[in-house]
C-alpha cells in the first residue's frame, strides 16, 4: 500500500486527530481540505461560518479566493464518502476508555429543525422547526446522542426528506417519515457497538405507538416522554390521560405520601432537589404490563406542568412478575428518572453545535454536501472531546505522550502552544485570507472546558464493576 503524501500539518492537536483520518482520503488535496474545514469550524465565531468564514476570507467579496474555493470543492465535489468519515470518528470514541460507551448511559434520539429558504436545497420544506416554535421553510435533521452524567456526543444525523422531493408525496417507496429514520439509526447505533440503558425521547417519539413498538421489536429499551392530555382508550370511570392517571393516585404530603416514592435528582453544580415518582395504571398500562406509565414530579399535589414528567418504559420493575422473563434489567423509579434526566443532555449538544461549531451555516444544495458539512461539524465536537481528556486524563487514565510529529514537507514540526494563547491576531479588510489555523485551540479552552457536567446522584449502582472516569468539575456547564 503507497504511504499518503504529506500535506500542509494542522495546528497543534488537530493534527494529530485529522491523522487517524487520512486513510479515508485518496487524495493530499482532501486531507488538506479536511484540516482546514476542521480548523475553519473550530475558529471562535464572529460571524455565521460559510465557506467565506472557515476560509478566513472576506464575506462575498473573498468568495473567488483560491482557500475558499478549495473548501467549496472539498465540500460539495470531491470524491469522499462521509459515512465511512463518521465511522470512523465512532471508531475513535468507542476505542478511547474516556469516550467508551457503557450500559449506564442512555441513547437519545431528537430532530433539529433550522430556517433555510428556496426550492432547490435538499431536503428543504415547510415544515415545523422546533427551535423557533413554529413551521417555516427549512431543514430538519433527525439525530442521535450518547450520554451520561457527564460526557455527551452525537451518534448520527441524518436530514428528513419531505414529501415533496418524491414523485409520488409520502406514497413514494423512498419516503421515509422522520419516525421510520429515527427508528433506523437507534438500531444502526447499536449496531455499531453503542451500549446504553435506554433509548430517550421526548414526547414527539414517545406519543407514536408504532415507533415504540418497532424499537421494542428490535430488542431495544426504551424511556420516553408523553404528553400530559395524550388521550388512551378506557373504561368511563377509568383514566384516560396520564395526566389522570397521576391524579388517581394517592398523596397525602410528605408526611404520608401513599402511591408516591421520594427520588433525589442531583444537578450539574451539586444542588439537589427532592422529587416524587410512582407507577400509575392507564388502560393496559400498568406497573407490571409490557409498558409501565411512570410519573415524576417535583409536586404530587399539583403537577405543575414544567417539574412533571409522564414516561412511558418497557423496562420492568423490580421484584414484579416481568423481571425475570425480561431481556432488560430491571429499573427502579428512582433509575427510570435518572435516565429520562440524562435526556436533556442533547440541548446542551445542540447549543455548541448550532451556536458555536456553525452547524445550519452551510450555503450549499446537494444533499451530499449537506451530509458532509453535519459530519464535519460532528467530528469538530469530537475532536474537543479527544483534546479534553487528553489534557485533562481521569484517575484511572494517565496521560499517554502524543507521538512526536516527524519532518514533513515544511520541516520540523512546530512546539505546540498552550491552548490559552492561541489567540486571533486581528481583523482582515480586504480579501486576503485571516487564517483560521491560529484560533483552533482558542475554542477548544472555550468551548470544551464548557462541557462536562458532573455524575448525578442514584441509588442504583451504574459502574457494574468497571472503573468509570471521575466527574468534571461543576463550573464547566452552564446547562443544568
Amino acid at each position: 500500500m503507497t504511504k499518503p503524501k504529506p500535506c500542509p500539518r494542522a495546528p497543534g492537536p488537530l493534527e494529530e486527530y485529522a491523522a487517524r483520518f487520512d486513510d479515508l482520503f485518496t487524495h493530499v488535496a482532501q486531507r488538506r481540505g479536511f484540516r482546514e474545514y476542521l480548523a475553519g469550524l473550530l475558529a471562535p465565531r464572529d460571524r455565521n461560518k460559510t465557506l467565506t468564514a472557515l476560509a478566513g476570507a472576506e464575506p462575498v467579496t473573498g468568495a473567488g479566493h483560491p482557500a475558499v474555493q478549495r473548501l467549496q470543492f472539498f465540500l460539495s465535489e470531491s470524491r469522499w464518502d462521509p459515512e465511512r468519515v463518521n465511522a470512523r470518528r465512532l471508531e475513535l470514541l468507542l476505542a478511547d476508555p474516556a469516550t467508551a460507551p457503557h450500559d449506564g448511559g442512555v441513547l437519545v434520539i431528537d430532530d433539529s429543525g433550522d430556517r433555510k429558504d428556496g426550492t432547490k436545497t435538499a431536503h428543504v420544506g415547510h415544515q415545523w422547526l422546533g427551535r423557533y416554535g413554529k413551521t417555516h421553510s427549512g431543514v430538519v435533521t433527525v439525530t442521535t446522542l450518547w450520554a451520561d452524567e457527564r460526557l455527551y456526543y452525537p451518534v448520527h444525523a441524518v436530514p428528513y426528506t419531505p414529501a415533496r422531493h418524491f414523485g409520488k408525496g409520502k406514497n413514494d417507496p423512498a419516503f421515509r417519515t422522520k419516525l421510520q429514520v429515527a427508528a433506523d439509526l437507534a438500531i444502526k447505533a447499536r449496531g455499531a457497538g453503542f451500549v446504553f440503558r435506554a433509548v430517550c425521547a421526548d414526547s414527539a417519539y414517545g406519543d407514536q405507538d408504532g415507533f415504540r413498538g418497532e424499537l421494542a421489536e428490535a430488542g431495544l429499551p426504551l424511556v420516553m416522554a408523553l404528553k400530559p392530555r395524550r388521550g388512551t382508550w378506557a373504561y368511563g370511570p377509568d383514566a384516560h390521560t396520564p395526566v389522570d392517571a397521576a391524579r388517581a393516585l394517592a398523596w397525602n404530603g410528605p408526611a404520608g405520601p401513599g402511591d408516591w416514592h421520594p427520588v433525589t435528582r442531583t444537578f450539574r453544580d451539586g444542588h439537589t432537589e427532592r422529587w416524587f415518582a410512582a407507577d400509575a395504571t392507564l388502560g393496559w398500562w400498568g406497573p407490571d404490563g409490557a409498558r409501565r406509565l411512570v410519573v415524576a414530579t417535583a409536586d404530587p399535589a399539583t403537577l405543575p406542568p414544567k417539574a412533571t414528567w409522564y414516561l412511558v418504559t418497557n423496562l420492568p420493575r423490580p421484584g414484579g412478575p416481568r423481571e425475570a422473563a425480561s431481556p432488560h434489567p430491571a429499573a427502579s423509579l428512582a433509575e427510570i428518572v435518572r435516565i429520562y434526566g440524562i435526556r436533556h443532555w442533547i440541548e446542551q449538544s445542540y447549543k455548541q453545535v448550532k451556536d458555536q461549531l456553525g452547524w445550519a451555516d452551510f450555503q450549499v444544495r446537494s444533499g451530499t454536501a449537506i451530509r458532509r458539512h453535519q459530519t464535519l461539524v460532528n467530528c469538530a465536537f469530537s475532536f474537543c472531546w479527544d483534546t479534553w481528556f487528553h489534557d485533562h486524563p481521569t484517575p484511572h487514565q494517565p496521560v499517554t505522550p502524543r507521538p512526536a510529529a516527524g519532518r514533513g514537507e515544511g520541516g520540523p514540526a512546530r512546539r505546540r502552544t498552550a491552548a490559552r494563547t492561541l489567540l486571533a491576531t486581528g481583523i482582515t479588510r480586504d480579501t486576503r485570507l485571516a487564517s483560521p489555523l491560529d484560533h483552533a485551540a482558542a475554542l477548544v479552552a472555550g468551548m470544551v472546558e464548557g462541557a462536562p457536567a458532573p455524575t448525578a446522584a442514584s441509588p442504583d449502582q451504574l459502574g457494574r464493576g468497571r472503573l468509570r472516569p471521575a466527574p468534571l468539575q461543576p463550573e464547566l456547564t452552564n446547562y443544568r
